[in-house]
């Protein structure tokens, strides 16, 4: 009864071991996926600050001012946001109270006249924030009529392109490296795991089970382990996120939660096709061998 026991032992399935390494191996890609949607909704906040400044001739009209505003609003580089165009006015009046406020200083004492003008603050959509695009930006805007000057930090923005690229390139190795390793990882826990039934394998084929019946119900099996695991590593990715949460809520800002349900589903999809395709090549191979080698 003993010996029966140890050998059903030996040529059981490791339900757990293999539920439990796929997981862990999602987790990492989850958790990998979870910093790059943070980096991307990082990146999304810091380029919606990329703004340029219109200043106005003197002698623009109110009228002339308004058909500006109209000209620039309806451009498509300017970012809008719930339907509206990102484009703020800031009278010359406005533009001293706050010069005034942030240094203290009165200028009209000493000089006698407010020297500032009248301006647009424009939010420059995504598209259009690369270099090349924002000098075609400004030549544009200053093409229009009654616009004296447009200024932007363009080193700030060269700096902010650069350093976006280079984090994008590192991302893509590490990513490309990182889901390389976890389909080896999966793979061998896998081809591990059905080590222990590759003589149920053989005895199927011996008996006359064609190769279509005895892979099914080894890739039914393996398909339910990858959406199991999955959803584990998908339930700690959302406890990871709560948590970052609850200890600093300003992270809310970096959430998008129609990416965190992209990553979760791109989580079940990786965890059934590379368990199933590791289970079919792994049932292939022990289908092939010969009796000597399955020994």
């Amino acid at each position: 009864m003993e010996k029966y026991r140890k050998k059903k032992k030996l040529g059981s399935y490791p339900f757990i071991s293999v539920i439990f390494s796929i997981s862990v191996a999602l987790s990492a890609i989850g958790i990998f996926g979870l910093l790059a949607i943070f980096s991307g909704k990082l990146s999304q906040n810091i380029r919606g600050n990329v703004q340029i400044q219109v200043y106005l001739d003197k002698s623009v009209t109110e009228t002339e001012r308004i058909k500006i505003q109209k000209t620039i609003a309806d451009k498509e580089f300017v970012m809008h946001y719930d339907g509206k165009p990102q484009i703020e006015y800031v009278s010359k009046e406005e533009a001293a109270e706050i010069f005034i406020g942030e240094t203290g200083e009165d200028f009209s004492e000493f000089l006698g006249d407010n020297p500032l003008r009248d301006a647009f603050t424009i939010v420059v959509s995504s598209g259009y924030q690369q270099t090349d695009s924002l000098k075609k930006v400004r030549n544009e805007l200053a093409s229009i009529n009654g616009v004296y000057e447009i200024t932007y930090v363009e080193d700030l923005i060269n700096s902010i392109n650069n350093n976006f690229a280079k984090i994008s390139v590192i991302l893509l190795i590490i990513a490309t490296f990182l889901i390389i390793a976890i389909i080896t990882l999966i793979n061998n826990t896998i081809k591990l795991a059905l080590f222990s039934q590759r003589f149920l394998i053989r005895s199927m084929q011996l008996v006359g089970a064609k190769t279509s019946f005895i892979i099914r119900p080894f890739l039914t099996r393996s398909f339910f382990h990858g959406v199991i695991s999955a959803l584990l590593a998908s339930l700690l990715i959302g406890g990871l996120v709560y948590f970052s949460l609850r200890k600093i809520p300003d992270v809310m800002v970096l959430i998008d939660v129609n990416y965190l349900l992209l990553l979760f589903a791109f989580l079940v999809a990786l965890g059934i096709v590379i368990a199933v395709l590791s289970t079919y090549r792994a049932v292939n191979k022990y289908l092939r061998m010969s009796l000597d080698e399955l020994y």
